[in-house]
């Protein structure tokens, strides 16, 4: 039962990431969200393994995890150069 509250915390506060993506005055604010949201989805993902009885799911939300990480990394780094290339090289095209 605790964990059914849990998880629909998790819900609500995803929900409440949405919002703040949708609405962030800036970029940052909103990438912010976006992280929360791919962290609660970990979150949710986990308890719902303990839920089912699989504790499989938790290889699935690490891997999760990871893929929000290098995604956020990727889209900060998009957002403050325009580009995914290092500027400074002079080899690439």
């Amino acid at each position: 039962m605790i964990f059914a509250v849990a998880m629909g915390a998790v819900l609500v506060t995803m929900g409440l990431a949405l919002v703040r993506a949708a609405k962030g005055p800036t970029i940052f604010d909103r990438i912010l969200a976006l992280n929360m949201f791919g962290t609660k989805t970990v979150l949710l993902i986990a308890v719902m393994g303990f839920l089912t009885g699989r504790p499989d799911y938790l290889d699935l939300a690490l891997v999760y995890a990871l893929m929000n990480f290098i995604g956020v990394i990727g889209v900060l780094r998009f957002s403050k150069y325009g580009h995914f290339a290092d500027p400074d090289r002079k080899d690439v095209a």
